[in-house]
């Protein structure tokens, strides 16, 4: 892992970073104590690891509950190039939304999401064991993955599926569940938190019910509120559910 940049604004201090060929950003208190719980945050789709609603997420996490947060560009996405497949992919999504056909966004969402998620998995575990080699974050830290929605979801449950770092997810809606989703869902035994836009054009809100009955957690909290794909809302969310889940009594 190797640091590129640093700045310190409101207590917090905001590194980018690379490993290999993926790109990221590490945020942590100004005055935090090492060892702090750290968070791994996902972005949507098309989107990157600075977007404005995920970095206003990770300063409050940063400012609120001392957490160390980390992100990734997922491949193809912000600052890492894409490929053809990439661009292709972009172009039928888009396509299908101004044609207005649900089934060809269905159908695109999906295998193109599936791609993206065998390539981002291993990623998120690499920057992860990059991340415990550094001495203020270290081996025992206690981790959550959180802020994960649309893509960061569709990311983000195999990677909780697979890595049992992981202790509780915050993971949310919007996009087009499948079989491998619905699969890894049931291997998800930690604490989980899902929220849900409840009027989303383009994804039946059944797809994300069935998602939640499928998760294995013996605590799990749905929070459904009104919105369309690109305007989830947090209200209502339990704020504490990290802290009560990293944190040690």
């Amino acid at each position: 892992m190797r640091f590129t940049s640093a700045t310190t604004s409101d207590g917090v201090v905001e590194r980018d970073f690379t490993l290999g060929e993926i790109t990221g950003v590490l945020w942590s208190p100004e005055a935090g104590s090492p060892h702090a719980p750290l968070v791994l945050m996902g972005h949507g789709g098309g989107q990157h690891k600075k977007t404005p609603a995920l970095l206003a997420r990770a300063h409050h996490a940063v400012t609120t509950h001392g957490f160390t947060v980390a992100a990734i560009d997922a491949p193809g996405h912000g600052d890492r190039p894409r490929t053809a497949e990439d661009d292709q992919a972009r172009a039928d999504l888009r396509q299908a939304m101004m044609d207005g056909d649900t089934e060809a966004v269905a159908s695109v969402s999906v295998r193109y999401g599936i791609s993206l998620a065998e390539r981002a998995v291993p990623e998120w575990q690499a920057t992860l064991d990059a991340l415990q080699r550094l001495p203020e974050i270290g081996p025992e830290v206690s981790i959550g993955y959180g802020g994960g929605i649309t893509l960061g979801t569709g990311i983000g449950i195999p990677l909780t599926a697979a890595e049992p770092r992981i202790a509780a997810a915050i993971f949310g809606g919007g996009f087009v569940v499948h079989d491998g989703l619905l699969e890894a869902a049931k291997r998800i035994t930690v604490p989980v938190q899902f929220l849900l836009p409840w009027d989303d054009q383009h994804v039946g809100r059944q797809s994300a019910l069935g998602l939640f009955d499928a998760f294995a957690s013996a605590e799990k909290t749905l929070h459904a509120n009104p919105g369309d794909h690109r305007t989830i809302r947090w209200t209502g969310v339990d704020d504490g559910f990290l802290a009560r889940h990293l944190t040690p009594a």
